[in-house]
């Protein structure tokens, strides 16, 4: 029996469910490359190159934090100690403290999520030498958007989201617009915990190529080009905001440009509505997390 329109958008809600789903206890940040237990007797030479370790803090939802891409470090946010964040941490030799969050949003920088964690604002430090951000996509609600745009069945048969937001007057489109200043608020605000860091914001993907490719991915092709118009738009605010407050911009749409949900399962940095490795759908996997990692630490050290 052929599943039903309905039957199959539910089952991918309920996967995409998972990823603000509360999973356990919430457990400390992780540190990347020194351990918090160093023995007494190590060396005087030791301890200086372990205090001249770049402190690197990364902030952000569930494009920074990688959900269930294997090596899950701490399951109430979903976070992996494969995201783009360990990725660039190990490049930098950095120490590593990474607070970043599946189903963040802006107001959970400042704020407990899920009523449990701590801000990801109070890892932020004087002494933090470089923060890294992805945040913007749950504020504005880009995976419901997504999924409200599944169409089983070739063109016509079926609602194009597209042409529904056109006759709304696109809500999403002035969502984005009014969030901008927003984003520069929580820009300044990193600049007031971490005066003495740099802020790298890693925008989002490129997530479906121009038309599509329905049926790989079951989305129409005019549908396919709106929800990355609106990405695409996420990252003009994100790219102008970062300009505008003196931090640096990485274009991770062009970095996965070609690697898209739409590309062989073997060349995807993003998981399409049915992903085809360990990775959340609709979000980096892990050879994406190792390219966008790249490219933050280029961006770190430039």
């Amino acid at each position: 029996m052929r599943p039903t329109r309905a039957r199959t958008t539910a089952v991918m809600a309920a996967a995409l469910s998972a990823v603000c789903v509360l999973g356990a206890a919430p457990a400390g940040a992780v540190s990347s490359q020194v351990s918090s237990h160093e023995p007494s007797q190590a060396s005087s030479q030791a301890s200086s190159q372990a205090e001249e370790l770049m402190e690197y803090v990364a902030i952000g939802d569930s494009f920074a934090a990688g959900p269930l891409i294997p090596g899950q470090s701490q399951l109430s946010c979903l976070r992996s100690g494969r995201n783009y964040p360990a990725v660039a941490a190990k490049a930098l030799g950095a120490r590593l403290t990474d607070v970043s969050c599946s189903g963040a949003k802006v107001s959970d920088f400042s704020g407990r999520q899920f009523g449990l964690l701590p801000p990801q604002y109070d890892a932020l430090k004087p002494s933090t030498d470089l923060v890294t951000l992805t945040i913007g996509g749950n504020d504005v609600s880009l995976v419901s958007k997504a999924l409200g745009c599944v169409n089983l069945l070739p063109e016509p048969t079926g609602i194009s989201c597209a042409d529904t937001a056109a006759a709304e007057g696109d809500p999403t489109a002035k969502a984005i617009d009014a969030w901008s200043a927003t984003f520069g608020k929580a820009l300044d605000e990193v600049r007031r915990r971490a005066p003495n860091a740099r802020i790298v914001v890693a925008g989002y993907a490129t997530y479906v190529r121009k038309d599509g490719c329905w049926p790989t991915q079951p989305l129409w092709g005019k549908d396919a080009n709106y929800l990355q118009a609106r990405v695409n738009q996420l990252n003009g605010v994100l790219a102008e905001q970062t300009k505008a407050h003196g931090a640096t911009y990485v274009d991770t749409a062009a970095v996965s440009a070609g690697h898209d949900t739409c590309a062989a399962p073997s060349e995807r940095y993003i998981e399409g509505l049915v992903p085809t490795s360990i990775a959340a759908p609709l979000h980096p996997n892990a050879q994406g997390m190792a390219a966008f990692g790249t490219a933050v630490a280029q961006a770190a050290r430039s």
